[in-house]
């Protein structure tokens, strides 16, 4: 049995449990429990109908959990009045789901937690892998989101944006564990994508995708990170960036810009380059211009400084640095790649001792280690030559 089977139709199933009457949390009681059963049961194969199975087995679930609590009787009522168990018919409300994961009352982890687990249909056990913590810890987080969200009901519209948010958490955090989570991340944003039909979730989806096809080249062998410079550009999987692509400029094409549209748009022009050197640094930089215009963001800022120092030269390059905050994470690094541009290798060299020890993953702190070994190493070179040469 497939378990990606089971994960795709956790959703659909809570949806339909919820839309019933049941709140979220013994719904997700329940169809958790049903999964349970349905991995020991679907042994050689799935049923005709995983999904009405499912439905009818965590259906079955909740009621007996309600029957054994004692459940108000106006509950009970209303629970006996509910369709047939197998007729699932078209109901869907996985986008309602999505809201209710990353409602405004749940905190970042919080949202990422729920939304890995009821929309994405991951054991709690695979989400602490995930983000290296006890499996207590993160089950404790779930069980608060699940209360904090108990009373939630699907009568107002939810935010697709905050569920975007959320969605590139989850992206961001890459692969741990057993558990590929940047694949889960686009995974349910395609799902949202279809639920949603909205250009800037398109938009994000091409993010994704854009930044996936380049996975394999971003880390050597022994785990070191490789600079977008510097990865051999073969191993790009350019049917991802295709697709990428073209999802972007459909959203593109309804003409309302968003941050991740914008974002993609970039990643698009790097991934079509096939040379670091053929890369079109203007457009990126406009490009650059118009996510600033968006966010206002340091960081957008940051990347933009060191996108002008390629595309006018390092000197304009650390100008447009100067007018961003020193405090913004890879300052340091932003300025020590463009003194080393500017040819400026003796302060270049003490920056990226500066910015290793800022860095805030030891990946990032080897590839900055090694490259002011690699420039002081050149200095002594020099010196050693012109002590001869003398």
């Amino acid at each position: 049995m497939d378990p990606r089977i089971l994960r795709e139709l956790t959703p659909a199933v809570i949806g339909v449990l919820v839309h019933r009457g049941a709140d979220f949390a013994a719904a997700e009681d329940a169809v958790q429990e049903a999964m349970l059963e349905a991995i020991s049961t679907w042994v050689s194969e799935a049923p005709t109908d995983p999904k009405g199975w499912l439905v009818t087995v965590a259906w079955r679930k909740f009621l007996d959990a309600q029957r054994s609590e004692n459940a108000r009787r106006a509950r009970e009522d209303r629970v006996a009045a509910q369709p047939d168990p197998g007729s699932v018919g078209g109901v869907d409300d996985t986008l309602q789901l999505f809201f209710l994961c990353a409602h405004p009352s749940l905190g970042p982890a919080a949202a990422v937690a729920l939304t890995l687990r009821a929309v994405g249909g991951l054991t709690t056990r695979q989400i602490a892998q995930a983000y290296l913590v006890p499996e207590k810890t993160m089950a404790q987080r779930i069980s608060r989101a699940k209360r904090t969200v108990r009373d939630v009901r699907f009568d107002a519209p939810g935010d697709v944006g905050t569920v975007r948010r959320v969605l590139y958490l989850v992206f961001n955090e890459g692969y741990t564990g057993d558990v590929d989570l940047a694949a889960e991340a686009i995974r349910l944003t395609r799902q949202l994508a279809k639920l949603s039909d909205d250009e800037e979730t398109s938009g994000l989806l091409a993010l994704m995708l854009l930044h996936h096809a380049r996975r394999s080249a971003r880390t050597g062998s022994d785990g070191h990170v490789i600079p977008l410079a510097e990865q051999d550009r073969s191993r790009w999987d350019t049917t991802l960036i295709a697709e990428g692509v073209w999802i972007l400029q459909a959203a593109l094409a309804q003409d309302r810009l968003g941050e991740f549209q914008t974002q993609a748009a970039i990643a698009a022009l790097h991934a079509d380059a096939p040379t670091v050197n053929e890369t079109d640094w203007p457009q990126i930089v406009e490009w650059y211009d118009e996510l600033l215009a968006l966010t206002d963001s340091s960081v957008v800022r940051l990347n933009r400084a060191v996108a002008i120092g390629e595309a006018d030269g390092p000197a304009a390059g650390l100008e447009a640095l100067g007018e961003v905050d020193p405090a913004v994470p890879r300052h340091t690094a932003a300025a020590a790649y463009l003194c080393e541009k500017a040819g400026d290798l003796l302060r270049a060299a003490d920056l990226y001792v500066q910015a290793a020890e800022q860095a805030s993953s030891i990946p990032e702190r080897h590839h900055l280690t090694l490259q002011a070994a690699r420039l002081r190493a050149g200095r002594d070179r020099r010196e050693r030559t012109d002590r001869s040469v003398s």
